[in-house]
C-alpha cells in the first residue's frame, strides 16, 4: 500500500525532535526548552507510537482482507522479530563502544547500569526487557504491543473495535490504579536480589500506554475497512470538538509552563503530579493527546477547506511542514532512523562528559551536526531512488548492494 507521505512527514517530525529533547549536555540545550513539549503534555514519543499503530492497522489489515488472519498474523510477527533484531543490535553497538571508549563505562553508568557485554547475567534482563538502557525503551513496547497486534486488527474485521476499544480503556485504567504492581514488585524484588543488580527497570507502563497505539491500530483497520470518511469525520462546518480541543489545550499550556519551570505551588504539584505520571501515560497526558490529534487531524483534514481565511493559512502551513521532503524521507525510513538517534544520543553524551562544560553556541553546533547525521541511514536506504546511476554514487552503489 502506498504510504501517506503527510504521516511519514509527522513521523519525520517526531524523530527530529526526539533528538533534540534526548540530547543531554551539562547545564542543558536551550532547543529543549522552546520546543513543544514545553508547551503541553504531549510528547513525540506519544505521536510516534499512535502513527505506528495507525500505520500498522492500516497495512496489516489489508493484508488480513486480502490473504487471511494467518498470513496478516505472521508478516506481523515478522515485523516484531526484526524490531527485536534492531533493538539488540543498537544495545550491542553501545556496549562494545562501552568497553572502547576511554571513560564510557564511567560516562554511560547511569545509563548503561550494570551491563556488560561480557557478562551474560547482566546481559538477561536486557535481552529480556526487564532492563531497559536509557532511551532504548520504545522499541521493547513496540514489540510487546505487536505481539498482540493481530487479534486486535482481526476483532476490529469483524466488526468488534468497539469491544476492543472497550478494553483498551479498562487496561488503561488499571495501569493508572497500579494494579500491574501486583506483578512488577515481586519481580523487581527477585532481580535487584543479586549482587550489584538494579532491578526492573522500565520507562513506560505497557497497560498505559497501549491506549496510544490500539487507538491507531483502531483507526487504521477501519481506515483500510473504508468504514470511517475521514473527509466526513472532520468537516469544515463542524467546529464544536475542534474548538473544544483547543480550548483543552490552551488550558494546559500555563500548567505545563509551570510544571516545566518549577513554578507550580508545591500543595498543588501534590495533587496535580498524581494526575500526570508520564510512565503510566496519567490521565492529564491521556486529556491533551486527545485533544492535541483531534485538533491536528481536524487541521489537517477539514482546514484547508474552511471558510476561515486565518485557518486555512495555518491549515495549509502544517501541511507545507508535514510535506517538507527531508522529514518525509526520514519518516519512511524510521525504524533506522530511530535505532541510529539513539547511537548518536549517547555518543554525543559522551562528548559532552569528556570536555569542559561547553558554551550554548557551541552545543547549537553540535546538534545541528547531529540533526544532519540523523538523515545518513535514510540517504542510504533511498540512495537509488534520490541518486540513480548518477556518475558520482553509480558504480559503488552496485558494488555494495
Amino acid at each position: 500500500m502506498k504510504r501517506l507521505d503527510v504521516i511519514d512527514g509527522m513521523r519525520g517530525y517526531f524523530l527530529v525532535f526526539m533528538l533534540v529533547n534526548h540530547l543531554v549536555f551539562t547545564g542543558g540545550l536551550w532547543l529543549v526548552e522552546i520546543n513543544h513539549r514545553n508547551l503541553a503534555f504531549v510528547e513525540d514519543a506519544q505521536g510516534f507510537v499512535f502513527l505506528s499503530g495507525l500505520l500498522t492497522g492500516m497495512v496489516y489489515a489489508r493484508k488480513m482482507m486480502k490473504d487471511g488472519y494467518a498470513v496478516g498474523r505472521d508478516r506481523i510477527w515478522s515485523r516484531a522479530l526484526e524490531l527485536y533484531r534492531y533493538a539488540m543490535a543498537i544495545m550491542l553497538v553501545v556496549l562494545a563502544l562501552q568497553l572502547i571508549l576511554p571513560g564510557a563505562g564511567a560516562i554511560w553508568q547511569n545509563w548503561l547500569g550494570p551491563t556488560k557485554l561480557f557478562d551474560p547475567s547482566s546481559l538477561l534482563p536486557v535481552i529480556s526487557f526487564l532492563f531497559q538502557p536509557t532511551f532504548m525503551d520504545i522499541l521493547p513496547q513496540y514489540i510487546v504491543y505487536m505481539l498482540f497486534a493481530p487479534i486486535v486488527i482481526w476483532l476490529c474485521l469483524r466488526g468488534q473495535w468497539l469491544g476492543v476499544a472497550i478494553g483498551s480503556l479498562l487496561i488503561w485504567m488499571a495501569a493508572q490504579l497500579g494494579l500491574q504492581r501486583a506483578l512488577t514488585y515481586p519481580l523487581n524484588e527477585w532481580l535487584a536480589g543479586a549482587p550489584e543488580k538494579e532491578g526492573l527497570r522500565v520507562s513506560f507502563n505497557l497497560l498505559g500506554w497501549q491506549i496510544v497505539f490500539f487507538a491507531g491500530i483502531i483507526a487504521g483497520s477501519l481506515t483500510s475497512m473504508k468504514q470511517i470518511e475521514w473527509q466526513k469525520v472532520f468537516n469544515p462546518r463542524s467546529t464544536t470538538l475542534a474548538w473544544t480541543a483547543l480550548a483543552v489545550c490552551l488550558f494546559f499550556v500555563p500548567l505545563r509552563i509551570m510544571t516545566a519551570h518549577g513554578l507550580m505551588p508545591g500543595v498543588v504539584l501534590e495533587k496535580f503530579g498524581l494526575m500526570e505520571v508520564r510512565a503510566d501515560f496519567g490521565p492529564v497526558y491521556l486529556l491533551n493527546f486527545a485533544a492535541v490529534a483531534y485538533g491536528l487531524a481536524w487541521l489537517l483534514i477539514a482546514g484547508p477547506r474552511s471558510e476561515n481565511g486565518t485557518i486555512r493559512k495555518i491549515a495549509n502551513g502544517l501541511t507545507s511542514l508535514f510535506s517538507l521532503n527531508i522529514l518525509q524521507l526520514l519518516g519512511r525510513h524510521s525504524l533506522q532512523i530511530y535505532v541510529w538517534h539513539v547511537l548518536i544520543v549517547y555518543l554525543v553524551y559522551y562528548l559532552d562528559g569528556r570536555t569542559p562544560e561547553l558554551s550554548q553556541l557551541t552545543k547549537t553546533m553540535i546538534t545541528a551536526v547531529a540533526l544532519a547525521l540523523l538523515t545518513l541511514p535514510a540517504l542510504w536506504r533511498d540512495r537509488e531512488r534520490l541518486f540513480g546511476d548518477s556518475a558520482f554514487l553509480g558504480p559503488w552503489v552496485k558494488n555494495t548492494a
